[in-house]
């Protein structure tokens, strides 16, 4: 689905964006309000705390009287109560009035705290810098037990001078779950927010890009229906926008590729017609013609060596003009599509044994020792008999003349699915550009190369019409001066499925090409 559909990627890429967009912008937001939240907060106990410390220094000064004594408890209670007054607001979490450790006065006033305030959230580090630094007030962050659970809080304090007392420091606890709370809300509601803008931009996107690839499927459909040969059909043209120009566009090409097809399908069947027809017409002549070489040649002891000589190339050129016909009405009938197989159960290494009967005589001339190595394929294998030996017979002609007298060994080889044949000379080769064009009609890798088993420059067509006809596949190798090799691959049903060929290409011989050259042998299985 991925992979198909161009949809469901922009929208899926789209979304993925939009959520790390929107992602990032929320949480820059959240830190953003979140501080601005906690400064505010800061901002207004640090000024409470100093307006509070401030009236309790008052306090305790007022509280000298004229003999310069002080009573400390008295004034201890009331800067108490100016502290609980300080702290009426909501998020007060309590009070401390600690002696500074390590003085000696001559009098001492009890330290004190507000009820249910554990003093251990006052860590000796803020004590530290209170006493340090007495001209201002300092705060920290800290945890705050509540019948709530763990809440956060902010301890804030400063230093006071108690007269014939000594230094003590003040404290005041802030609850922040308020702030807290509004932080928890507004991050909510980002997070709902980010969460319902992606999903709306999800469904624009699903719609914008709907409405957009809607002509462009339109397109392909079409576009798939004029390859399957339904060439009248067209898109639609509607508006005049781009998509409208699209639509004009690729109906223009439309009714261009139809003329082009058509004009070219009518030149085909006039050029098949006219193979068909000349190829036809020709029989007649030539079997005049033939009959009446055949005479000649009978007779040919009576004529002169020249004469003798001319008989001889004339019924050597009539028997080719004839092989070629025949090649000609063959390629004429796969153009036309009016090939029919004659299908037979038969035995592929016996169709290739027979083949290398026919063509031994013709090997040992050329000095080229044929071998049969039979790895598999002693089943019958449903084949047209005569279409498949006429390919073999056609590589095996190849290999020969173009084998330099080498040895030319036949492979044959099956599976559950298919049936291999492969013919591997160690002559002369190819090159890849040659290669390229074994298959085309009329083309020869060497023209000027003496032949000795005839042949049009049509055997290779033929044979590649006749493999795809049972539904196989010919395949080939070739190195230039190391030689080639055909490799012929068919279903053991027309038309079966099949996956991969029997034999490599090229397969590797089992006998040494030297013993096997010695051995003259004409057949080895």
């Amino acid at each position: 689905m991925w992979r198909a559909s161009l949809l469901l990627r922009t929208v899926a890429l789209t979304v993925l964006l939009s959520g790390v967009g929107v992602t990032v912008i929320g949480g820059y937001m959240s830190l953003t309000i979140a501080g601005s939240l906690f400064d505010s907060k800061r901002d207004q106990v640090v000024g409470e705390t100093l307006r509070t410390v401030t009236a309790v220094q008052t306090i305790f000064d007022n509280a000298v009287t004229a003999q310069g004594t002080i009573d400390v408890e008295t004034a201890n209670s009331a800067a108490q109560t100016t502290i609980r007054a300080s702290q009426s607001s909501p998020g007060s979490g309590g009070f401390a009035i600690l002696r500074t450790p390590g003085q000696i006065t001559a009098q001492t006033m009890t330290s004190t705290s507000s009820a249910g305030l554990d003093t251990q959230v006052i860590s000796p580090q803020l004590r530290a810098q209170a006493v340090r630094d007495p001209g201002r007030v300092h705060y920290q962050s800290v945890s705050l037990q509540t019948p709530n659970g763990v809440a956060p809080a902010l301890v804030s304090g400063g230093v006071v001078t108690v007269p014939s007392a000594g230094q003590y420091e003040v404290y005041l606890v802030y609850d922040l779950s308020d702030v807290q709370a509004t932080l928890t809300l507004v991050q909510t509601t980002l997070v709902g927010g980010s969460l319902l803008l992606v999903v709306t931009i999800g469904l624009v996107t699903w719609l914008v890009v709907r409405l957009a690839i809607g002509p462009i499927r339109m397109a392909a459909n079409t576009a798939e229906k004029l390859a399957e040969g339904f060439l009248e059909e067209r898109i639609e043209e509607r508006g005049s926008d781009v998509i409208a120009v699209l639509a004009r566009s690729f109906n223009r090409m439309a009714n261009a590729m139809q003329s082009q097809i058509v004009k070219l399908a009518t030149l085909s069947q006039v050029q098949q017609r006219f193979v068909s027809d000349v190829s036809h017409e020709l029989r007649t002549p030539l079997t005049t013609i033939r009959l009446a070489g055949d005479v000649m040649y009978r007779q040919r002891e009576q004529f002169g060596p020249e004469t003798q000589r001319t008989v001889e190339l004339l019924m050597t050129q009539i028997e080719r003009f004839e092989l070629m016909l025949t090649d000609l009405l063959e390629m004429s009938r796969y153009d036309a599509g009016a090939v029919s197989l004659e299908l037979d159960q038969a035995n592929i290494v016996a169709l290739v044994e027979d083949c290398l009967d026919q063509l031994g005589p013709i090997a040992d001339k050329k000095g080229s020792v044929l071998a049969l190595e039979v790895r598999g394929g002693y089943g019958d294998s449903e084949v047209d008999s005569g279409r498949i030996r006429r390919i073999i017979v056609n590589f095996l002609g190849n290999a020969i003349d173009h084998g330099e007298g080498r040895p030319i060994i036949v492979f044959v080889d099956s599976n559950e699915d298919a049936v291999a044949i492969a013919v591997r000379d160690y002559g002369v080769g190819m090159t890849p550009a040659q290669v390229g064009q074994v298959f085309d009609r009329f083309w020869r890798a060497d023209p000027s190369r003496q032949r000795t088993s005839g042949g049009t420059g049509l055997g290779l067509a033929i044979a590649q019409e006749d493999a795809t006809a049972h539904g196989g596949v010919i395949d080939v190798w070739s190195i230039e001066g190391e030689g080639s090799c055909f490799r012929l691959t068919l279903p053991r049903v027309v038309g079966g499925l099949w996956g991969e060929s029997p034999l490599d290409l090229p397969p590797e011989p089992e006998v040494g090409l030297e013993a096997l050259a010695q051995s003259g042998e004409e057949v080895v299985t």
